[in-house]
C-alpha cells in the first residue's frame, strides 16, 4: 500500500481508529479497551506507512507479514484494517458476535489479511520465527515480519525460548514490537511479575533493541526504518504507550485492560476523541 500520508493525516486516522474501537466494544458489550486504544498510533503507522500490503490482494506474495501475539488487542487491528480497505467499516459492529469474521481473538482463516490465530499469550514470536526460517529456506530476502507483543505476555516462558531461537539463527527479518504499557489484567506489570529493564533483557539475548514513544507516530516510523537497517540480529522495538490513550478516564488505569465502556462511557469517550480531532486539525493550520 505505502501511500504516503502526512503525520497530521496519520494522527487523524489514529483518532478515527480509536473512535471505532470505542463503538465496537460498547456494541459488543465485552472486550479489551486499554491496549487497543494505546496501540492505535502503532497500527496506523503500520497499515498506512510502513507495511508493504494490498487490501485488494491480501495474499500478495510480496507483502510484509504482521502478526499480533497479544490477540486480545485485535479490535485495533480490525479498525485499522477496515480503515485501510480490507472490509467495510460497518462490519466492525459485528465484533464478537456469533458467526462474525471479527472474533474476540483473531482467527486466520476467518478474515483475509490476518496472518495468524492468537489467543494463548506468548505464541506470536514463535510463529514469527517459524515464518522467518521458512522464508530463509525459500531464499526470500525482501519481506519483513513484524510481530506485535504485549509486555505482560512476556511473563510466558515460551517467549524467551523463541527469543533464543531467533538469536541463534540470526533472524534479522523479524522486527518485534513490545507494547510497553505497563499493565496487564491483574494490575501493573511491575507488581504482577516485574519485567524491570526490558531493554537489557532483550539485549542479553542477543537482540538489537530500539526504544521509542509508541504514541508518537513519526518517531515510531523512524524506529522501524532504523530496524530495517540492522543486519545479523533480530530487532526488538520497545514502544512505550499510554494504555487507554485518548480517553482521559481510561488512561493508565489497568482496570480497563479487559472491559468495554458502557453507553454513557462511550458518549463521554467519543466526545473527548472528537475534541482531540479538532485540536489535531487546528494544529495542521498553525
Amino acid at each position: 500500500m505505502n501511500t504516503k500520508y502526512s503525520i497530521n493525516d496519520l494522527e487523524l486516522i489514529a483518532n478515527d481508529i480509536r473512535e471505532n474501537i470505542i463503538r465496537m466494544l460498547e456494541h459488543a458489550g465485552s472486550g479489551h479497551s486499554a491496549g487497543p486504544l494505546g496501540l492505535a498510533d502503532i497500527f496506523t503507522a503500520l497499515y498506512f506507512d510502513i507495511l508493504k500490503h494490498d487490501p485488494k490482494n491480501p495474499d500478495w506474495n510480496d507483502r510484509d507479514i504482521l502478526l499480533l501475539s497479544n490477540g486480545h488487542c485485535v479490535p485495533v487491528r480490525y479498525a485499522a484494517m477496515a480503515k485501510a480497505g480490507y472490509f467495510p467499516e460497518k462490519e466492525l459492529m459485528t465484533l464478537r458476535k456469533f458467526g462474525s469474521r471479527l472474533q474476540g481473538h483473531p482467527e486466520r482463516q476467518r478474515l483475509p489479511g490476518l496472518e495468524n490465530t492468537s489467543g494463548p499469550l506468548g505464541c506470536g514470536l514463535s510463529q514469527a520465527a517459524g515464518m522467518a526460517l521458512a522464508m530463509r529456506m525459500d531464499k526470500i530476502t525482501h519481506r519483513w515480519i513484524y510481530v506485535v507483543m504485549g509486555d505482560g505476555e512476556q511473563d510466558e516462558g515460551n517467549v524467551w525460548e523463541a527469543t533464543m531461537l531467533c538469536n541463534k539463527y540470526k533472524l534479522s527479518n523479524i522486527i518485534a514490537i513490545t507494547d510497553r504499557n505497563n499493565i496487564q489484567i491483574d494490575g501493573n506489570t511491575e507488581s504482577v511479575m516485574p519485567l524491570e529493564n526490558l531493554k537489557n533483557k532483550w539485549e542479553s539475548f542477543g537482540w538489537h533493541v530500539i526504544e521509542v514513544n509508541g504514541n508518537d507516530i513519526e518517531a515510531f516510523i523512524d524506529a522501524c526504518a532504523m530496524a530495517r537497517a540492522i543486519t545479523e540480529k533480530p530487532i526488538m522495538i520497545i514502544a512505550h504507550t499510554i494504555p487507554g490513550k485518548g480517553v482521559d478516564f481510561m488512561e493508565y488505569d489497568y482496570t480497563w485492560h479487559g472491559k468495554p465502556p458502557n453507553h454513557e462511557q462511550e458518549i463521554k469517550a467519543l466526545k473527548e476523541l472528537r475534541t482531540l480531532a479538532g485540536k489535531i486539525r487546528s494544529e495542521a493550520h498553525d
